[in-house]
Order: structure tokens, then sequence, then C-alpha cells
């Protein structure tokens, strides 16, 4: 299974993301909104990944 400092570090990620995508709202800077956007989705794939990965674990565990 994904580790967990994999899943916290891909959620602080997101969160980040979420900051700066606020930040830039609130100051008008649509390059900083985008960068906000842009993180989170990345940490939302990589979160995805590691649930794919979680499962695929557990479906081999359970042969």
């Amino acid at each position: 299974m994904a580790t967990t400092g994999k899943k916290m570090q891909s959620k602080a990620q997101e969160a980040a993301g979420k900051v700066k995508e606020g930040a830039g709202r609130a100051m008008g800077k649509d390059d900083l909104r985008a960068k906000g956007k842009a993180e989170q989705g990345e940490a939302k794939a990589k979160q995805a990944g590691q649930r794919t990965k979680d499962a695929a674990a557990q479906k081999l565990k359970g042969k």
C-alpha cells in the first residue's frame, strides 16, 4: 500500500494549491490562480494513482 507519508504529501500539495488559487483570486493574479489549480490537479492525479496501487495490492493479496 502507499505509504502514509506519500498520502500526506499529496494532500499537503493539494492544500497548498488551494491556498495559491485563493490568493491569486484575491489579488487578481490569474497566473497564481492557474498555478494553484494546476498544483491541485497534480496532487489529485497522484492520489488517484496511489488508490489504484492500493487496490491492486489488495486484489493480489486476496489471491
